[in-house]
C-alpha cells in the first residue's frame, strides 16, 4: 500500500516485532534437541547470515547450518528439509519448487528449474473422460494428479553446483525434528482439519495425520518416525535414492494403485508413473529472467515458471509511472490493471518451454510494456478477461484476439530466504500444490505426494485459442512461483523475497516489491500490508484490511469490482544492510507469522 494506509493498518503487528530484533535465535530451534520450540519473531537484524520462513524451527535448522559454516545453498537446503517436517501440507520431498541463487564472488545469478513433470505416457487429455474434463476434485486427490517429485532432485543440483556441504549432513537437523517431534499450533491443527475428511480415505495418510484417530492437539509433540528413517536413507545415499531404487518402487506402487481404504468407497483414480519417468528426471539448471526496474536488475525464474515474465511485465507496465508520488488510490488502481495485464498475457504464451515456444525475452520487453500500459486509464477499468497482446508484433493499445483462462492453482505451498556471511542469497519457492497435496501418503515413507499435475489445463477453454499449458508426456505444468532477488548497479543484492499462494504468488511478489521500492516501507511493512490480486478475472480479490477501507469504495468509484480473500500469500524476504549486515523479514499476523532469525543479531 501507500505510505499512510500500510502503516496504519501494519504499525500494531510490526511493533511488536522490532522490539524483538536484537533476540538471539535459539541455539537450534528444535523441540528435538531438548531446547523447546522455537520463538517466531518476524523481523531480525545482524551479522552472518539470515534466514526467513514461515517456520521458526525450519528457520533455526538453517541457522544452524550457517553457525556450522555452510552457505545461503546449505542453509537453504537444511530450511527446506525442515519445513518438509514442520509444513508437509506445503512443501517436502514429494514434490518440487524453483531454486534462486545469487553467487557473490561472479555476482551472478543462476535458476533452478525443479518443478514435477508428468508421465511420459501422458497425453492432452490426461484429465479427459468420454472427451469431458473430469471433476477437479476428483483429480485433486488421486494418482492421476500425482507428477515425478523434483525436490530432491533440485537439493542435490543446487549442493553440487554451489553447496559447501553434502546432503547428509544438511538432513540432520530435520531428522532430528522428525524424529523428536515438533510442537502442534493452531495452524498445523487447521490445515489438518481442513484435510481430515479425505485423509481418512488413505489409512497411511490418517495413521500419520490423524494420530489416534483425531486431530492433533495444538502443544502437542508431533513425531514423523517413517520420515526420519527416509531422510537418514537420502542422507546416506543421496537424492537419487528416490528416483532408483525401494524408495522410487515405493512411489510408483503408490501414485499407480492409491492405497484406499476399501470402507471409504472413495475412487481414487490410478495414475501412470513408471521408474523410467523417475529414472529420467532431472532438475533444470537454467539462465533466469531480467528485467531493469528504477535501474534496479530484477531477477527471478524462467518458464516452465510464470513468475519471472508475469513480475517483470508488470513492472514493466508500472516503469512509465511515478509509484512514490502516487496517492494511495492511484497507486493500487495502477497496480491492479498491471496484473490484470500480464495475466493476460501470461495465460497465452507461458507453458513448459521445452514443448511450447515461449517468447521469454519478448514479453520482458520495455516495448512490449510500453505497448500494453497504454491501456490503462485513470478514470477507468479494464475489462476482464482480457485480450492478450502479442509480444513478438507489439501494436499499442492492441485490444483484439481471444483471451485465455487463468487456471486453478492451490494456495498452499512455502517460500523461504537465505542468505550467508560472503554474500550469497537463496530464494527459494517449494510446493507440493494445494494445501496436502493428493492426500496420499507413501506407505511407510512420512510423506505425502503432491497433485501439481492439476496445473494443467484440462481441456482447452476455446478451440480457437491455443493453450500452451496443456498436458503432455514429460511436460513441465505451468506455475506461478516467483522467487526473486533484486540488484544493485554494482550487482550487489538488495533484496530478495517470494511467497506461497499460487497464482497469487506472482501479485503478492509484485505488490511486496512496489511496496518497497516505490512506496518507501520497510520490508517487514511491506510484508504485512494488506493485499490486492488481479488475475485477469472480473473482480479483483482484497484481503480484510483493503475490504474494510475507505479506498476499497474509492477505487470501486473508477469502476473496479472486488470480492474478499481472507489471506493472501504469506511471504518471506532478505535485505542487504551496509557493512555484512543483513535483515532477515517474514510475516506478522499470515499463517500464524513467520520466523526471521540471523547468525549473530545486531546490538
Amino acid at each position: 500500500m501507500g505510505r499512510s494506509v500500510a502503516r496504519r493498518l501494519a504499525v500494531l503487528a510490526v511493533s511488536a516485532a522490532v522490539v524483538s530484533v536484537g533476540a538471539a535465535p535459539p541455539s537450534s530451534g528444535t523441540g528435538g534437541n531438548g531446547s523447546g520450540p522455537a520463538e517466531k519473531v518476524p523481523v531480525a537484524v545482524g551479522y552472518g547470515g539470515a534466514v526467513a520462513s514461515v517456520d521458526a524451527d525450519a528457520s533455526a535448522a538453517g541457522v544452524e547450518i550457517l553457525r556450522k559454516g555452510g552457505n545461503a545453498v546449505d542453509a537453504a537446503v537444511a530450511t527446506a528439509a525442515a519445513l518438509g517436517v514442520t509444513e508437509p501440507y506445503s512443501s517436502g520431498i514429494g514434490g518440487g519448487g524453483y531454486f534462486v541463487y545469487y553467487d557473490a564472488k561472479s555476482r551472478t545469478v543462476h535458476t533452478i528449474d525443479g518443478r514435477e513433470t508428468a508421465p511420459l505416457s501422458a497425453d492432452s487429455g490426461l484429465f479427459l473422460e468420454n472427451g469431458q474434463p473430469i471433476p477437479f476434485a476428483d483429480a485433486v486427490t488421486s494418482g492421476l494428479g500425482v507428477g515425478t517429485p523434483g525436490t530432491p532432485a533440485t537439493w542435490q543440483t543446487a549442493l553440487d553446483s554451489w553447496g559447501s556441504e553434502r546432503l547428509g549432513p544438511l538432513l540432520k537437523p530435520a531428522e532430528r525434528l522428525a524424529r523428536d517431534g515438533f510442537t502442534v499450533d493452531d495452524t498445523f491443527r487447521s490445515q489438518t482439519a481442513s484435510n481430515e475428511a479425505r485423509f481418512r480415505n488413505f489409512p497411511d495418510t490418517a495413521d500419520l495425520f490423524l494420530p489416534g484417530g483425531a486431530l492433533p492437539v495444538v502443544g502437542s509433540t508431533f513425531r514423523n518416525p517413517d520420515l526420519a528413517r527416509t531422510y537418514r536413507e537420502l542422507g546416506r545415499k543421496g537424492a537419487s535414492a528416490l528416483y532408483r531404487g525401494e524408495l522410487a518402487e515405493d512411489i510408483v506402487d503408490t501414485v499407480n494403485e492409491p492405497p484406499v481404504d476399501p470402507a471409504s468407497e472413495y475412487n481414487a483414480r490410478p495414475g501412470d508413473l513408471t521408474l523410467k519417468d523417475l529414472a529420467k528426471y532431472r532438475a533444470k539448471r537454467q539462465a533466469p529472467t531480467k528485467t531493469s526496474y528504477r535501474g534496479l536488475g530484477v531477477y527471478s525464474i524462467a518458464p516452465s515458471s510464470s513468475g519471472g515474465t508475469t513480475v517483470g511485465e508488470a513492472l514493466n507496465i508500472l516503469e512509465n509511472t511515478d509509484l512514490s508520488k502516487a496517492s494511495d488510490v492511484q497507486y493500487l488502481h495502477r497496480y491492479i490493471e498491471a496484473s490484470r495485464i500480464a495475466f493476460a498475457d501470461r495465460g497465452r504464451w507461458v507453458g513448459d518451454p521445452a514443448f511450447e515456444d515461449v517468447p521469454t525475452k519478448e514479453l520482458l520487453s520495455q516495448r512490449f510494456a510500453d505497448s500494453r500500459e497504454c491501456l490503462i486509464k485513470d478514470d477507468a477499468v479494464l475489462t476482464s478477461p482480457l485480450a492478450p497482446g502479442d509480444p513478438r508484433d507489439p501494436a499499442a493499445c492492441a485490444t483484439g484476439g481471444k483471451a485465455a483462462p487463468t487456471t486453478y492453482e492451490g494456495e498452499n505451498t512455502t517460500h523461504l530466504t537465505a542468505a550467508d556471511k560472503w554474500g550469497n542469497v537463496v530464494a527459494y519457492t517449494l510446493t507440493i500444490e494445494q494445501t496436502g497435496g493428493s492426500g496420499i501418503t507413501v506407505p511407510g515413507r512420512g510423506f505425502l505426494l503432491n497433485n501439481e499435475l492439476t496445473d494443467f489445463s484440462f481441456a482447452p477453454a476455446s478451440p480457437a485459442v491455443h493453450d500452451p499449458n496443456l498436458p503432455g508426456p514429460g511436460k513441465r505444468p505451468r506455475s506461478s512461483i516467483s522467487p526473486t532477488i533484486v540488484l544493485d548497479r554494482h550487482a550487489q543484492p538488495v533484496v530478495a523475497l517470494g511467497s506461497p499462494g499460487g497464482a497469487t504468488i506472482v501479485t503478492t511478489v509484485l505488490q511486496t516489491l512496489t511496496g518497497f521500492l516505490d512506496r518507501g516501507l520497510p520490508l517487514v511493512d511491506a510484508i504485512a500490508a494488506p493485499r490486492a490480486s488481479q488475475r485477469n478475472q472480473t473482480t479483483t480479490e482484497l484481503e480484510p484490511g483493503l475490504w474494510n477501507d475507505p479506498l476499497r469504495t474509492q477505487l470501486e468509484g473508477i469502476g473496479h469490482g472486488f470480492r474478499q480473500n481472507p489471506e493472501i500469500g504469506a511471504a518471506t524476504g532478505v535485505q542487504r544492510l551496509p557493512n555484512g549486515k543483513w535483515l532477515a523479514a517474514a510475516e506478522t499476523v499470515r499463517r500464524g507469522g513467520g520466523s526471521a532469525m540471523v547468525v549473530r543479531p545486531a546490538p
